[in-house]
């Protein structure tokens, strides 16, 4: 198909008297992880439950695939599969059951289920505990179950609502190269997460909502041009310098600069790199000691704090009850 496989125009919908989404539109292509960021109650999951058709929406329409889902629901769900922020497993099962039980929902044959099965437990790193109960899997190794119960059906979209929420860093990591796997593979990925990090190493593109609307969008580095393109960075050896260091750092650049006293660091946008150069000559002539000093891309966080005016972890308390 060409053009993009997962439109959504204008959605809205609300809860009440309060509107979980005000006119969201996005666009996935074929083969892409589209990331949808935004902090918890922004209406991420809103959105994910409408293209899921779990949803109706109260305006705009949304197309997956090339069929309508509020029309014709039974299509799109052949369609995609869906792992949500909290791994749906059955405790009393084993992961080989769970994921045989999938297979029988399905459709899978009785020779194809079993194959299935043990196919996507050798993939996920789950061959060694396949006979065991899922209560006793680690929260890691549920969630890696979860995303390997979603693909039992081989579908052609897979929605991923937060997939980290509450896992360490190590399962983490082994989560993103499990997504970042089905996408090589061809799979349309649509992620939501509040965790910038998370976008910026697994999205193709990204789409930010804030409040129910989207607030921007493009490529993880396009956003990232939006805030000054580049950022310099001081850590400073002596605290009691930070004063006259954020005077210098903003008499160069056209913002005040973000300082971290307890860590003594600094951090600015610029849009002229050569200025890093003038913040060393100005630290020497003020004889301002610097551990580090180094010019890099602005961080998602950074972009999203921009572009919001608030952390991407914030909860905006009059959307958190409608967008769960």
């Amino acid at each position: 198909m060409n053009g993009p496989v997962i439109v959504a125009e204008d959605l809205e919908k609300r809860f009440g008297a309060v509107r979980a989404l005000d006119g969201v539109s996005l666009e996935v292509q074929e083969g892409t992880v589209l990331g949808l960021l935004g902090p918890n109650g922004a209406g991420k999951t809103t959105t994910v439950r409408i293209l899921a058709t779990l949803l109706q929406p109260d305006g705009g329409r949304a197309m997956v695939g090339g069929y309508d889902v509020a029309r014709e629901p039974a299509r799109v769900r052949e369609l995609i599969g869906l792992t949500g922020q909290y791994a749906a497993v059955d405790e009393l099962l084993s992961g080989y059951e769970n994921l045989l039980m999938i297979g029988a929902l399905v459709g899978l044959s009785k020779r194809e289920a079993p194959q299935r099965a043990r196919e996507l437990l050798g993939e996920f790193h789950l061959a060694d505990a396949a006979d065991k109960v899922a209560k006793t899997y680690s929260g890691g190794m549920r969630r890696r179950l979860d995303l390997a119960a979603s693909l039992v059906g081989r579908p052609r979209f897979l929605y991923l609502d937060e997939p980290t929420t509450g896992l360490d860093p190590r399962s983490r990591r082994q989560v993103w190269d499990m997504i970042d796997a089905m996408a090589t593979e061809g799979t349309t990925v649509l992620l939501t997460t509040q965790y910038l990090d998370e976008a910026d190493k697994l999205a193709d593109s990204v789409v930010v909502i804030d409040h129910g609307r989207v607030v921007a969008n493009g490529t993880p580095d396009e956003l990232k041009e939006k805030v000054g393109g580049r950022i310099i960075e001081a850590r400073l050896q002596d605290r009691a310098d930070i004063e006259a260091a954020t005077w210098i750092l903003g008499g160069l650049a056209a913002d005040e600069p973000t300082v971290d006293a307890a860590a003594g660091l600094l951090s600015v946008p610029v849009a002229d790199a050569t200025l890093l150069s003038a913040a060393a000559r100005a630290f020497d002539d003020a004889q301002i000691s610097v551990l580090e000093l180094a010019l890099r891309r602005p961080s998602l966080d950074e972009v999203f704090l921009a572009l919001t005016g608030h952390p991407a972890e914030e909860t905006p308390a009059e959307n958190e009850g409608a967008t769960r």
